[in-house]
């Protein structure tokens, strides 16, 4: 049987990701405006990287993510934030917004592409790759995934109208008690701490969470840790 083509609700939602980019992310020359599209055309290396990400191998995937992780930690993104972050938002909703079937089983569900695209979009650094980690947390499963995407929202640590912190305490409210993970709630805590310190935390459902870690089915370390952000956020 041929390969299924992506389906309708992930085309969809790609198409809305295209029209929104060029809202937050488009740059000028001169009086014209670029959209993403041309900004991937004026860079041989980037339609390259690119593609590499479109593609439906795992393995290519993670060359992308290679490549970008060193365009990250190496200082080299320059003007080229926009494209960074379109490729990585792709790679974030890798098999849970975008899937791909063959004989109707899912053959792109791969949670360490995403996990690594939501711990890059944490370094990259910008608003709208807090956007991005938020959209990740509310919508992924994965705890490694989800824990990934907390720490990146507190590590670029804006939270105007209490938008990082609620979402991830509503994140954090959708999980079953009866299997905690201690990865996950160590990383919303973290998430926290991060927050009070750049933004300060005055938002009850912070502290709601962070009470809920405390008390929750936890080792020692993470519910000590929950506890020392709470001690934090008295003096905000």
């Amino acid at each position: 049987m041929r390969k299924s083509r992506i389906l309708l609700m992930a085309c969809a939602l790609l198409f809305a990701m295209a029209l929104s980019i060029p809202l937050s992310a488009q740059k000028k020359t001169g009086d014209k405006e670029l959209t993403i599209e041309e900004l991937f055309l004026k860079s041989v290396e980037f339609q390259i990287l690119r593609e590499k990400a479109f593609s439906e191998d795992y393995d290519m995937k993670m060359s992308a993510l290679d490549d970008l992780d060193k365009k990250i930690n190496d200082g080299s993104v320059g003007d080229n934030a926009a494209q960074v972050q379109f490729v990585l938002e792709y790679l974030s909703l890798e098999g849970t917004a975008r899937m791909v079937r063959e004989n109707k089983r899912q053959i792109n569900y791969f949670p360490e592409v995403r996990r690594r695209a939501a711990n890059m979009l944490g370094k990259l650094g910008t608003p709208e790759a807090q956007k991005a980690l938020i959209n990740v947390l509310l919508g992924d499963v994965e705890p490694m995934v989800k824990a990934e995407a907390a720490y990146g929202i507190g590590s670029i640590g804006l939270n105007e109208n209490n938008e990082a912190t609620q979402a991830i305490a509503f994140a954090y409210d959708k999980e079953d008690p009866s299997k905690p993970d201690n990865n996950y709630a160590f990383a919303v805590a973290l998430a926290m701490e991060k927050l009070g310190k750049k933004s300060g935390v005055k938002d009850p459902a912070a502290y709601r969470t962070l009470v809920k870690i405390a008390q929750g089915n936890y080792i020692r370390s993470v519910k000590l840790k929950a506890m020392q952000v709470l001690e934090s956020m008295k003096n905000q």
